[in-house]
């Protein structure tokens, strides 16, 4: 398989590059971590001038390659990331524009491109664990609306979203997979209760949402009733495919960032670490060029991502967990600060295993989908 870039596509890696390096040294500084509305607004503000310059839509209009030349220039550069708006620009805009109807496209893409609205992703649930098809949120049919009555948690910047992807089981009495609809929520819709939730590192992006008799239209379903669940796969094959690729250039940095810190410290001397931060070098390296070949068969596949998507998902997870390691045996007791750097990275590295799809779960997909193995009872 090429892996190489057309002269087209280095061109658009240059004009990028000269439009990143003109406008970042003036935006203003990012809020703090724990002002929500604040980074709301600055995030969005970063997604107008995406917009202005003409590059809001390459998470979706554009061809894959072109998603991973932006995704590698904005993080090289330090450019804002996607923040509040990651559901809208990596998850629910791709699914929208891959399943949605041509009303629902004009409806709901423009307002994500101009970064006018935030959504955010209503699939875990307190009971589900990691089993997804094992919702129970239900959604029943009153005349043009769906009435929806449930729970969903680790809901990522509900308490700024305007819109949420929502999994509901539309009918009890299906197979388990086959009962489940896709439905587009109206965040400020009577019913809905959002509750923050604060996590080991301190901070709140997460949220519990409890649905007390939501009314839904049944315009806002993606999809056909009871298909939700192949649109979900839909959405976590873009989820598992370029979403994490700028996340793979940023830990590369890291990975410089830490041998320097290592030489101006003395543990350089330590050639256990030597190896260790050889080794990450080469795996993350090798994701890199795993991303490349994921963006291909994508192109040869009518662009949304396949099953690969989930290998490069569990190695990535436990790479990164593996990176924040390296570092607090580079910092030593300092990495118990976290005024630190890199100390709040690795604790936040401990939800990759689990968020986006558990590891197990990737373990399962590649064993089913890639190796055509049987399916578990």
């Amino acid at each position: 398989m090429d892996l190489s870039y057309t002269p087209e596509e280095e061109d658009f890696r240059a004009r990028l590059r000269d439009w990143l390096a003109r406008v970042l040294p003036a935006l203003p500084p990012q809020p703090s971590p724990d002002d929500w509305p604040g980074r709301r607004a600055y995030d969005l503000g970063w997604q107008r001038r995406l917009h202005d310059a003409g590059y809001a839509d390459v998470h979706w209009d554009a061809s894959p390659t072109l998603r991973l030349i932006f995704l590698e220039e904005t993080e090289r550069a330090g450019a804002p990331y996607v923040g509040a708006n990651f559901v809208g620009l990596l998850h629910a805009g791709p699914t929208i524009a891959a399943e949605g109807t041509a009303d629902q496209r004009a409806r709901w893409l423009p307002p994500i491109l101009r970064g006018e609205e935030v959504w955010c992703q209503g699939f875990s649930e307190p009971g589900a664990g990691s089993d997804l098809a094992a919702l129970r949120t239900r959604a029943q049919r009153d005349g043009d609306a769906y009435v929806v009555t449930g729970t969903k948690i680790w809901t990522s910047h509900a308490e700024v979203a305007d819109w949420c992807e929502l999994l509901v089981r539309t009918d009890p009495g299906a197979p388990k997979h086959g009962g489940i609809t896709w439905l587009a929520m109206p965040m400020d819709a009577p019913g809905v209760t959002v509750r923050p939730l604060r996590t080991l590192a301190g901070s709140a992006e997460f949220a519990e949402v409890f649905l007390d008799e939501v009314r839904v239209p049944v315009a806002n379903r993606v999809g056909d009733e009871n298909d939700g669940w192949r649109v979900t796969m839909v959405t976590l094959s873009f989820e598992r495919g370029t979403a994490f690729a700028g996340e793979v250039v940023a830990c590369r940095r890291v990975l410089g960032e830490l041998a320097v810190e290592a030489r101006k410290n003395g543990r350089w001397d330590d050639p256990a670490l030597r190896r260790r931060l050889g080794g990450l070098d080469a795996e993350f390296r090798a994701l890199w060029r795993l991303t490349q070949w994921n963006v291909s068969a994508a192109e040869a596949s009518g662009r949304v991502p396949g099953a690969g998507g989930s290998v490069f998902k569990l190695r990535y997870s436990h790479a990164r967990q593996d990176l924040y390691d390296a570092a607090a045996q580079v910092l030593g007791p300092d990495c118990l600060d976290l005024d630190r750097p890199w100390a709040l990275e690795r604790l936040n590295s401990l939800s990759y295993t689990i968020a986006a799809g558990t590891s197990q779960v990737q373990h399962s997909i590649i064993a089913e989908r890639i190796l055509g193995l049987p399916k578990g009872r």
